[in-house]
């Protein structure tokens, strides 16, 4: 198999935008290009993640559309749909693709249009991906992430402060992201006042409903060398599954797929949990920074609040998590989050990570889907 590098990333603005799926994914993939310096013709292979374009705009074969607007026709297309992990799963596609030798020059972008409406109608569209026993009973993610919080709150001892300041903490840093949708920083007093949604978890707890693009472009690594020497290596991924309906689960506060995924992609890099320097993990809502800490192995079962009450996991802290402010700040767009947790990534091996720059030579992202029922979990290291 060939080394496979990343050698131009993108990332619109996330928020609410005027703009349609079609487009915002047309931003990303053209800014994604310009930034490697590679013409549109060069593309052979061009995936787009996304999860519900058909449902929340009635919007189909993106793919096909999308490589007319960028003039990358004729190159091969196909649409990568894993629910909310559908971006880590394009990030795993297009590492395939290039490895395998089929293609020299694939294009990945990930994109969803959802802000346009109402939250009761977008939390429909995301609960259908539980399963139907579930969802006939009314159950939605949010509250899995509550009864789960409870479980683990009580089982571990820990305070209920110390998820708010997974919160406070990636609000701060999506003040450094120019690309985030919330812009502002909170405090822990904020978060623990904020209204319940699924209890002891408040509003803070929670990510928003987002609008965004992001995008990669994957090459051979001796393809890589003739357009630059600041890249990225995709030096493991992984990917896995975890029981469809949560409550078969023996322990809900292990996630088996993150566990599964995070061992593939170490395996494959030949690296631990103790040679990354950075991670971007799916805080969908803030008790999943704790579960795929414990499951990634960058802190002991039941210890990743400790962690997160010493500041081991602030932008300055010995081991950063989120630094692009997470799903929580910088938003989560379903289709789009997997790839811009790539996108950030790879920004801070390659140094341009601006304000948030932390010194790394090795990152991972994780990208969760459902409630731990699909991951795709990605290591990527600085150019040697």
């Amino acid at each position: 198999m060939s080394d496979v590098a990343v050698i131009g990333a993108s990332m619109t603005e996330f928020g609410r935008r005027e703009a349609w799926v079609r487009e915002l994914l047309a931003e990303a993939g053209t800014a994604c290009l310009d930034d490697a310096g590679v013409s549109p013709e060069a593309v052979e292979h061009l995936y787009v993640s996304n999860m519900a374009s058909g449902e929340f705009e009635g919007q189909t074969g993106v793919p096909n559309a999308l490589a007319h607007d960028l003039a990358a026709v004729p190159a091969y297309t196909q649409r990568v749909d894993q629910t909310s992990a559908s971006g880590g799963a394009g990030i795993y596609a297009a590492w395939q693709s290039v490895a395998s030798g089929a293609s020299e020059m694939t294009l990945l972008v990930g994109g969803e249009k959802m802000a346009h409406r109402t939250t009761g109608e977008a939390t429909d569209v995301i609960a259908s991906l539980t399963h139907p026993v579930e969802y006939k009973q009314g159950v939605t993610l949010p509250s899995f992430a509550g009864l789960t919080a409870r479980l683990y709150l009580d089982r571990f001892d820990a305070p209920r402060e110390s998820l708010a300041k997974v919160a406070v903490k990636n609000h701060a840093n999506g003040v450094r992201n120019p690309h985030a949708q919330f812009q502002k920083e909170i405090d822990v007093e904020t978060a623990m006042e904020a209204p319940m949604v699924a209890d002891p978890l408040r509003l803070y707890d929670f990510c928003p409903i987002t609008d965004g693009s992001a995008a990669l472009l994957f090459c051979p690594e001796r393809v890589a060398r003739e357009y630059t020497d600041e890249y990225a290596v995709v030096s493991g991924v992984g990917g896995a599954s975890d029981t469809h309906v949560v409550h078969e689960r023996v322990d809900p506060t292990t996630m088996g797929g993150v566990v599964e995924s995070g061992r593939e992609a170490y395996e494959m890099a030949d690296v631990g949990p103790g040679d990354v320097d950075v991670a971007e993990l799916h805080d969908m809502f803030t008790i999943l920074e704790f579960l795929q800490m414990e499951g990634l192995g960058f802190a002991p079962e039941g210890e990743a609040w400790r962690e997160v009450e010493r500041g081991t996991t602030e932008i300055d802290g010995e081991f950063p998590v989120n630094t692009s402010g997470g799903l929580k700040s910088k938003g989560h767009p379903l289709g789009a989050s997997g790839v811009a947790q790539g996108y950030e990534i790879y920004s801070q091996l390659v140094g341009d990570a601006g304000d948030r720059q932390v010194e790394a030579d090795v990152g991972l992202a994780c990208n969760v889907g459902g409630f731990g029922n699909c991951v795709t979990t990605t290591v990527m290291e600085a150019a040697r």
